[in-house]
């Protein structure tokens, strides 16, 4: 009999316990286990978030070294073409200036070259009247001189 009531102290024993300390210590186990799970699944989640992130940044800052480069190549053909205006320009200017002093020189030749005349008719005529007064008052050739001195020097500023 004694081994019955150690068998039924053993079935009393076990389910005691079964219910007061087994059961609390398995439910702790799992929730445990229920955390760890959900920790690890956060970890992984960020992980692929900030690999997300870091593929997003690069391709970011490759979009950014692609715009750098096409900004600098569109500063360059817009210098190149800044340069070619101004060259062009102060080729254009030079030649009108040129065309200017080519003009300025011509006039100026003229103008000498009309004073010089005239001159030269003045002293042509001093010397004609210088002569007219030597050779004793020979008043048609001295008159004769004059209307073809004249008509030269009025052809002249024409």
């Amino acid at each position: 009999m004694n081994l019955v009531y150690e068998m039924i102290n053993l079935v009393v024993l076990y389910f005691l316990l079964r219910h007061f300390l087994i059961r609390p210590v398995t439910e702790i186990m799992e929730k445990r286990r229920k955390v760890i799970e959900e920790g690890l699944k956060n970890a992984q989640t960020a992980q692929d978030d900030a690999m997300k992130m870091k593929q997003e940044y690069q391709d970011a800052l490759k979009g950014a070294r692609q715009e750098s480069v096409e900004m600098i190549e569109q500063a360059r053909v817009d210098a190149k073409a800044e340069y070619e205006r101004i060259i062009g320009e102060a080729g254009e200017k030079a030649g009108s200036m040129i065309e200017s002093a080519k003009e300025t020189v011509r006039l100026e030749k003229e103008k000498t070259m009309k004073a010089l005349q005239s001159e030269i008719a003045g002293l042509a005529v001093a010397s004609a009247e210088k002569i007219v007064s030597q050779a004793g008052g020979n008043q048609g050739i001295y008159d004769q001189f004059l209307k073809e001195a004249g008509e030269y020097h009025d052809n002249a500023d024409k």
